[in-house]
């Protein structure tokens, strides 16, 4: 059968917004200061082709992600769900980043604000303070200025301790064929029951563990699926080019589940 002409979609969790599958991720060329106009119609591309996930962090490149992206989002903010991040986990803190990082992304309201990097940046002991970061996103949710909160990380231990203390929207979490960049995978099968039981939105991250399992000779036509026949939301992936976002299209538009037997034959291939 032909290529389906759109990429599909999956609930983001309780939410009440569809996703596409597959996600732009704001690393590498996107995030580049001196890459800007490629930077910018990688963008593009992506929502032309369907790509209705953006995300980005004030982290990324000094800024030059959500600049690169807010020249975009400045005539097409209405096509896309945008998420972003705060490292900053103090009150006063994110309040500045998420200021400036409206002022990049040339818009009034970010859909998905994130604590990013929770058990590397910053712990889930300083979000239960007062005058947290989580006091802020709250107080940014109440005012309009987001409109769902989301924290991310490498570990699925941190992320499922991060579900049970406070009630997130959505989490990012590292997930591939090799356990690459990924803490406590065997926490994984938990992370997944408590999102499920929460409905919160999965997005998953490091779907080529940041290009290591392309160099080793896996394709994105079994990496993606991969990733994409668990419980997730969407993938985002990183762009280096143009034709790399095009490829990564084509596979999400014609993604098919996979067996069991499919799972752990990828698997045997990324370790070894």
């Amino acid at each position: 059968e032909p290529s389906k002409t759109t990429i599909p979609q999956r609930p983001l969790g309780k939410t009440g917004r569809q996703v596409s599958i597959y996600g732009l991720g704001g690393l590498f060329t996107v995030s580049m200061h001196d890459r800007h106009d490629e930077a910018v119609e990688i963008v593009n591309r992506a929502i032309d082709l369907g790509v209705n996930y953006i995300d980005t962090s004030a982290w990324y490149g000094t800024g030059a992600s959500e600049l690169n992206i807010g020249t975009v989002m400045k005539k097409r903010r209405n096509e896309v769900f945008l998420a972003s991040k705060s490292h900053d986990y103090t009150y006063d803190g994110t309040m500045a980043l998420f200021e400036q990082s409206l002022k990049r992304l040339q818009t009034d309201h970010i859909d998905l604000y994130q604590h990013h990097l929770l058990g590397g940046l910053g712990k889930l002991e300083q979000l239960q303070q007062k005058h947290s970061a989580r006091q802020a996103f709250e107080r940014l949710r109440d005012k309009g200025a987001i409109r769902y909160i989301g924290v991310t990380g490498h570990s699925s231990r941190v992320l499922a301790d991060a579900l049970n203390d406070y009630p997130y929207d959505c989490a990012l979490i590292t997930l591939n064929a090799a356990r690459a960049v990924m803490d406590s995978p065997e926490d994984l099968d938990r992370f997944f029951r408590v999102a499920k039981a929460k409905e919160v939105g999965v997005i998953a991250m490091k779907v080529v563990a940041r290009g290591a399992l392309i160099k080793r000779g896996l394709d994105i036509r079994r990496l993606l699926p991969y990733v994409l026949s668990y419980p997730v939301s969407t993938a985002i992936v990183g762009i280096s080019a143009v034709s790399h976002l095009e490829e990564n299209v084509r596979v999400a538009r014609d993604f098919k589940p996979l067996s069991e037997k499919e799972m752990a034959e990828i698997r045997a291939a990324a370790k070894s």
